[in-house]
């Protein structure tokens, strides 16, 4: 009975020690936080998936992409880790299934929240481009609709999606696209629309993010798109098919900084 006993209490004590990692910012190890696109209950399928929006209407998605940025991540007792600036702007595009898997080194510790930007801050919006490396080179961007950049009002496009609905009114050649072009920093030289939105999101309820040496979790996001269409305020296709720079554009950001959930956490 006693080594019974013995057994079950050491038992306890390993897992109490494992489940109560100790934060240590000298030791840095791997995690991964990847975004999951989806529609509701349905894997986003591009172009050939059909979905209904809050007001009833019918479409599809042929381009999603969005910027994710200043990541910091937070342990139980309120330790936060913030990414290097220069390392924490990554661009998410659903036609590129790696680009949806974001790899950190991040010192060894349990993690209890993730905070992102999503789009492009402020301040390194208006640095030289010389200063703005990698995905917010614009010479990085393709020709054509996945560009990421206004060259003509000299800012970041945050996020983009673009599809055809029914609803949406034709344009001259007969197609009815709608196209969401957020973005918007609240100006350089005079004040515009701010639609940089952070987002914090807790992990504790669907599993904490334990990153240790040998050990690569993985934190799951969910970005809803129904919930882009109809979140705080129901985006009508008829009446908005194509948002850019207008007022209706903080609608949509609105709608998206909550399209965004943890599902769950891989500590493998």
């Amino acid at each position: 009975m006693i080594s019974i006993f013995l057994m079950t209490t050491l038992a306890l004590v390993a897992c109490k020690k494992d489940t109560a990692m100790q934060y240590d910012p000298n030791v840095k190890s791997e995690i991964t936080l990847e975004f999951d696109n989806v529609a509701g209950d349905k894997e986003l399928q591009l172009n050939t998936g059909s979905y209904t929006n809050a007001s009833g209407q019918t479409f599809n998605v042929s381009l999603l992409q969005y910027f994710i940025s200043n990541i910091s991540l937070t342990t139980a007792d309120g330790r936060v880790y913030t990414v290097p600036q220069l390392e924490s702007y990554f661009l998410v595009k659903e036609q590129d299934v790696a680009s949806q898997k974001i790899k950190l080194m991040v010192p060894e510790g349990e993690y209890t929240s993730v905070s992102f930007m999503i789009g492009v801050d402020s301040l390194r919006s208006t640095r030289p481009i010389g200063e703005r490396p990698g995905v917010l080179d614009p010479a990085n961007y393709p020709a054509g609709h996945e560009g990421m950049y206004w060259s003509w009002n000299a800012g970041y496009i945050f996020y983009k999606m673009e599809g055809t609905s029914a609803a949406a009114p034709a344009d001259p050649t007969g197609n009815r696209k709608f196209r969401f072009h957020i973005g918007l920093f609240g100006g350089m030289t005079a004040p515009t629309i701010n639609n940089i939105k952070m987002n914090t999101i807790e992990l504790t309820a669907n599993g904490t993010a334990k990153v240790k040496t040998g050990r690569k979790p993985v934190v799951h996001f969910l970005h809803d798109i129904l919930k882009t269409m109809g979140g705080t305020t129901n985006v009508d296709l008829a009446a908005n098919s194509t948002v850019m720079v207008s007022p209706f554009s903080a609608n949509i950001a609105n709608n998206y900084v909550k399209a965004f959930a943890h599902e769950h956490t891989h500590n493998e």
